[in-house]
């Protein structure tokens, strides 16, 4: 067992840090150190916003939830969700021309947000999309479903009873891993039987995802196999069955190489959407044979750098796109660190630092999943980024966290 070294006690007022002298931040071997906060946001944050499409690649942020700070939010309570701040998350992620994926992992799907909570969501946010001309893809899952066995029929009713919700908002459709298809599903013919049904029932073009383990371990042996050779041969024969229902695929895996030979195997026109928040930029800059696009949930807190990355790209910059995007990997690694399914955390943890939200409460008590030293370094490395807006409000909040966890500064 580790134990904190206990900061000292500050005895006279000549002990009392001043203004300017930085923030003391714990390690993860609980020691104390100093880090001086830097003066000025990055340039991409302070140029504007600009909404015009990215043209080069399309990029979708997968976006978070903001929690009524003051309703119970303690595990198993009812979701309450603060719709304002929410909504206007997503119009700032509009504002720098990128695509919101809307009622996704990012936004605690079986992670504290319930169906009938995501299911306001989504009318809500397709509704905001519609207002503000944004581009807006939604999950549908079958989360509705009570936990315990289900048959197939029941799995595709599920799927089925989303999947009208979001096309009737006028949203695209994401076809999302189900954990209650994992539990039902007796091999890969239970796979290509599902999704030829839904892909049949789609309205329009839908992605679809794959969602691997370190995401969900419910969803270990997705497409009815552990063998992950076996896995992409059924998904790829579910597209390749319908390649005119599917726009394209989100392979969040966190292999760069399989995600590349997989979109090399693609039909034509089928996308493919990265999923990678570890590999981001090398899978959408591509190489010789292709690009990844980008759907992510590193997008939530990068959004304004990753607009201007891609941008840059559109000009035909690959080095400058990798110059602005690749110091960025150290703090998505940081935050998708195993267990990588609490990087919601993280994520809202920074859009509180970066003025978006007034709290750092998340829905289902979720800002308890991460720890002190680990927070301290994802502020550490954000600041350092330049990516919050005003660093002096970042650095106060930080310190007002610092200090309830009883280090004084």
């Amino acid at each position: 067992m580790t134990t904190r070294t206990p900061p000292p006690t500050a005895a006279a007022p000549s002990s009392v840090r001043k203004p300017g002298q930085g923030l003391r931040l714990p390690d993860a071997g609980g020691r104390l150190r100093t880090y001086q906060p830097r003066p000025e946001p990055a340039a991409f944050t302070t140029k504007g916003a600009d909404p015009a499409p990215l043209v080069s690649r399309t990029v979708f942020s997968a976006a978070h939830v903001v929690a009524d700070p003051y309703a119970d939010s303690s595990p198993g309570a009812p979701v309450v969700v603060d719709w304002d701040t929410t909504l206007a998350f997503r119009r700032h992620l509009w504002s720098h021309g990128l695509g919101v994926a809307e009622a996704m992992d990012t936004a605690q799907r079986g992670m504290g947000l319930d169906w009938a909570g995501a299911a306001e969501l989504i009318r809500r946010s397709a509704a905001e999309a519609r207002s503000t001309g944004g581009r807006i893809a939604c999950g549908v899952g079958t989360d509705q479903l009570a936990s315990g066995a289900h048959s197939l029929q029941e799995v595709r009713a599920a799927y089925e009873e989303q999947l009208a919700l979001v096309e009737e908002t006028g949203s695209q459709a994401i076809l999302m891993a189900s954990r209650a298809l994992a539990a039902a599903a007796g091999g890969p013919e239970d796979y290509l039987a599902v999704y030829a049904h839904l892909l049949r029932q789609a309205d329009e073009p839908v992605v679809l995802h794959w969602l691997g383990p370190m995401f969900d371990p419910a969803l270990e042996g997705y497409w009815g196999s552990s063998d992950l050779d076996a896995a992409t041969e059924t998904f790829l024969q579910v597209i390749s069955e319908h390649p005119d229902k599917v726009d394209g695929i989100k392979v969040s895996l966190l292999d760069a190489r399989r995600e590349v030979e997989l979109r090399r195997r693609l039909p034509q026109g089928v996308r493919c959407y990265t999923g990678d928040d570890f590999n981001y930029p090398e899978l959408i800059a591509g190489d010789e044979r292709g690009f990844s696009h980008a759907l992510l949930g590193i997008f939530d807190p990068l959004g304004p750098v990753a607009a201007e990355a891609v941008r840059v790209l559109d000009t035909g910059d690959a080095k400058g796109f990798r110059e602005l995007l690749d110091p960025t990997v150290e703090l998505s690694r940081h935050l998708f660190q195993a267990p990588t399914r609490f990087y919601k955390t993280g994520v809202v943890f920074l859009a509180w630092l970066a003025g978006h939200q007034d709290h750092f409460a998340m829905v289902g008590g979720l800002q308890s999943a991460r720890s002190l030293p680990h927070l301290a370094r994802a502020y550490e490395l954000a600041d350092g980024l330049g990516l919050f807006p005003d660093p002096t409000v970042a650095e106060a909040r930080m310190k007002s966290l610092l200090g309830v966890y009883g280090v004084d500064q």
